[in-house]
């Protein structure tokens, strides 16, 4: 049978509201006391029942993590990231797919049935409206990877899309390379027309700069090589900024069976440095979006606004850099 509060008081020689409050974040209990508690606890294999302590304190615990990519590698890191950050800090994270959805009020729903705490949004392709929905129905809200915009409304961290793109544009610029391309995601996804901007706007003023875009149907392999094949059927760049490192490594795919080479016929350079873009057989030049920061920024204001609500919405950005691998040719 399993071992109950009762149990527990009965060993310590305590009552079972001492027990409680040992086990309860926040409560009085004396040095003594919690010593007494901790070793009965230990000694018959007890557990606090979080379940039963969410009745008490108002609080699941539960933060419903969002996402909607699952064929891109780089959303398991960052569900690795995010579901080892909330466990070391005593939270629970629900996930909820949200691939190919066009409305939050289903997965709204069903964050109300299970109570969570807070909400991470983390997609860089889902509207902003589904973050303000959540805002809305009153659920402390983050919307990691999300577009940082005036008037936002919701605590968004993540990069400057568009800064990216204007460092794409001034490493290709910088190794000669002159009839330039964008292969981005999907257009309606901000981060797409956001990377697009910048390195549209990196190439502007230079009259021996031309400059064609191209979009795949979503951030996945099959879609960055199907996007290739067209654009090498059409006739390709010397060069390409990816939007996404998945789309780099289908466009190198769809390259090496057309019988050219990356770099020497095409360069690329992607965007994320995900694991895969440091396989020595891919070795992809990226630009390394830092995980190691947003995530654990992320965690710290879901945490800060399920304590404080009226909190305003921040805005946290994060720089980025280039990775040097071997998908460029070397600077001039």
């Amino acid at each position: 049978m399993a071992v109950t509060l009762k149990d527990v008081a009965a060993r310590a020689g305590v009552s079972r509201s001492a027990v409680s409050r040992t086990f309860t974040a926040g409560a009085s209990v004396s040095p003594g006391m919690r010593a007494r508690v901790e070793a009965a606890a230990n000694e018959l294999g007890y557990a606090p029942n979080a379940l039963a302590s969410s009745l008490t304190t108002g609080r699941t615990k539960l933060i419903g993590l969002i996402v909607n990519n699952f064929h891109n590698p780089l959303i398991l890191e960052v569900f690795d990231l995010f579901t080892r950050g909330l466990q070391d800090r005593g939270l629970r994270p629900l996930l909820v797919n949200l691939s190919d959805a066009t409305d939050p009020a289903a997965s709204l729903r069903m964050l109300r049935q299970y109570s969570v705490d807070g909400v991470i949004l983390a997609s860089s392709t889902l509207p902003a409206s589904f973050a303000r929905a959540f805002r809305a129905a009153g659920l402390p809200i983050v919307h990691a990877f999300g577009r940082a915009a005036p008037g936002a409304g919701v605590h968004v961290v993540g990069i400057d899309n568009a800064a990216c793109g204007r460092m794409a544009a001034e490493v290709l610029l910088a190794r000669g390379y002159r009839r330039l391309g964008f292969l981005g995601g999907p257009p309606g996804a901000t981060s797409t027309q956001d990377r697009e901007a910048g390195f549209l706007a990196g190439c502007s003023g230079r009259a021996d700069v031309t400059v064609g875009r191209s979009h795949a149907a979503a951030y996945t392999f099959d879609a960055g090589r199907a996007e290739m094949q067209r654009l090498l059927a059409a006739g390709p760049a010397e060069a390409y900024f990816c939007g996404d490192d998945l789309l780099a490594v289908g466009a190198m795919s769809a390259i090496a069976d057309a019988g050219l080479r990356v770099p020497g016929d095409i360069g690329l350079i992607g965007l994320n440095d995900m694991e895969m873009a440091r396989w020595q057989t891919i070795a992809l030049t990226t630009i390394r979006q830092p995980l190691d920061l947003i995530i654990p920024a992320a965690i710290d204001l879901v945490v800060e606004t399920i304590e404080r609500p009226d909190r305003a919405p921040e805005q946290r950005l994060f720089p980025c850099r280039v990775v040097e691998r071997g998908s460029l040719r070397a600077a001039l």
